[in-house]
């Protein structure tokens, strides 16, 4: 397993990321936990350190589920530990967004709770807060970082400008974007930044919610809560399941998976850190482990990079 320092932090961590949205069952049903436990496991055997969830992955569930296994298992210190904060779900009803002040501080308190640790190595705030207090949330990191309970800090899902208005109060060390063949957007202004400024990036959705994965095809029916998205149903899905049919052609004679295709061309953008791979069972990370060998070269990366340009072009031009 090939490593890289995150950001300006001391943290060095895998390419790959041990992504924990999965155990999230409102959006992908039951998980069966000793599988899972088996790939957490798998994983540390084969290098990989580095491990994303978030309080808001199942209400707390993701969190839960993560302490209690890595406590039971004796292997907190193994793993450097992500997660995120933002939505303010405490009334159990309603959520909302909140990046107050002692909203951040109790926040924090029942992340460490949950993961049952006395630090969290990065912590990231999940999402842009209309409402946000960048005073206050710089505040909160001062007191979490001087009380030894944070190490390091991170943001999700903000652009070049959002980032500006935090970088003025406190320290960003990582953002945390989508990015895929099938979602490229932040290629024009938030990977540059992130190259510009030394700020490490770990991005999500390498496999665009394992669209990419390869076994899906023209005819497959995905029926759970991806199924409204254009590329997963009817001329969406069979305008992308022609571009991996075509990828899958390059995949194969690099001897790769399309999965791993996908996750090394990720992987060889220079602003990227490292990829984060949904996990619930072991072959969804050790699977991956091929995608870290080596970058693409120039000319397949822009190659496959094209041919999913198209796809994506053909779908947006798709009628309502």
């Amino acid at each position: 397993m090939k490593y890289t320092r995150l950001g300006s932090s001391d943290l060095n961590v895998s390419r790959l990321c041990f992504g924990c949205w999965q155990l999230n069952p409102k959006f992908w049903g039951e998980v069966d936990i000793a599988g899972w436990e088996e790939a957490v496991r798998g994983a540390l055997d084969v290098g990989i350190n580095f491990i994303d969830t978030a309080d808001a992955y199942g209400d707390g569930v993701a969190e839960e589920e993560l302490g209690r296994f890595l406590h039971s298992a004796g292997l907190r210190d193994q793993f450097v530990i992500a997660t995120k904060f933002f939505w303010n779900f405490s009334d159990g009803d309603t959520r909302f967004a909140d990046t107050t002040h002692d909203y951040i501080i109790r926040a924090c308190e029942n992340s460490l709770r949950r993961l049952q640790t006395d630090h969290i190595d990065l912590y990231q705030i999940h999402s842009w807060d209309a409402l946000t207090r960048p005073d206050e949330v710089a505040r909160a990191f001062a007191t979490l970082k001087a009380a030894g309970k944070v190490r390091w800090f991170g943001v999700s899902n903000l652009n070049p400008e959002q980032m500006d208005l935090y970088r003025d109060h406190f320290e960003i060390n990582s953002l945390q974007p989508g990015y895929s063949l099938l979602d490229r957007r932040i290629e024009q202004r938030e990977l540059p930044y992130c190259l510009r400024h030394g700020i490490g990036v770990i991005n999500y959705s390498p496999l665009y919610r394992g669209l990419l994965g390869g076994r899906y095809t023209a005819g497959s029916k995905i029926e759970d809560g991806r199924a409204f998205g254009p590329f997963f149903h009817g001329e969406g899905l069979r305008i992308v399941a022609e571009a991996m049919e075509k990828a899958k052609v390059i995949a194969a004679e690099l001897d790769l998976t399309m999965a791993q295709l996908a996750l090394r061309w990720t992987l060889t953008h220079p602003a990227i850190s490292s990829s984060i791979v949904g996990v619930k069972k072991p072959d969804h990370i050790l699977g991956a482990l091929k995608a870290t060998e080596g970058p693409l070269s120039q000319e397949i990366w822009h190659k496959v990079g094209n041919l999913f340009s198209t796809a994506v072009a053909k779908v947006e031009a798709l009628p309502d």
